[in-house]
């Protein structure tokens, strides 16, 4: 399996948690989103376990790459990342299963075995998460480039100028927003939708 993780310790542990198994084998390591692609591309590994929060290309960039180019890839995601908008995403992108870094190791193993047959894998606490939102509308593409912009302290003048539309748009899609998300203001909506997975704390 291709490995791809930004931290050098977490690759490193994780390859020798894995290598200890005499039915598994690692072929290779990767740094970031990009990088994945182009080891995938040479190795054709038979499973990528892939972080999501990565520098450059992220995570879903990249399964979205290799699994247009390799529609039956074998992608387990293994992120601190739990948000229902996140995992429902990876999984949409063609990821088999999602898991979390808290994971037992015994758990990850189980994760990985199960998905080279062909089962998926949820974490408890992501089902969960997932759960808690059922039938909940969700945002918007045009939503969350407004959050984004609203992240970044724009004004909705200011929002409403780098989206070429009105400020009355700019408010009415806000106010959409907070509604779905039951927030209490810009930055509270702000605040849920990165916790949720809907978008990235700003840099």
């Amino acid at each position: 399996m291709l490995i791809t993780d930004d931290h050098p310790v977490m690759r490193d542990g994780l390859r020798m948690v894995i290598e200890e198994e005499p039915d598994l084998e690692v072929v290779g390591e990767a740094s970031d989103g990009q990088e994945a692609i182009q080891q995938f591309r040479r190795l054709l590994p038979d499973l990528l376990l892939i972080d999501l929060q990565m520098p450059e290309v992220d995570g879903l960039q990249a399964i979205t790459t290799i699994r247009g180019e390799f529609p039956d890839a074998t992608i387990v995601v293994l992120t601190t990342y739990p948000g229902d908008a996140r995992v429902v995403r990876a999984f949409t992108l063609g990821a088999t299963s999602y898991i979390l870094k808290t994971a037992r190791r015994d758990e990850i193993l189980k994760a990985i075995r199960g998905a080279l047959a062909g089962r998926h894998t949820v974490a408890p606490e992501v089902a969960q998460e997932i759960a808690s939102h059922t039938g909940k509308e969700r945002l918007t593409e045009r939503e969350i480039g407004v959050l984004h912009l609203v992240a970044k302290g724009r004004s909705n003048r200011d929002i409403a100028d780098a989206l070429f539309i009105t400020e009355d748009t700019v408010k009415a899609r806000m106010k959409s927003i907070m509604g779905k998300l039951g927030a209490d203001d810009r930055t509270h909506a702000v605040m849920i939708a990165i916790r949720r997975g809907f978008m990235d704390a700003p840099k």
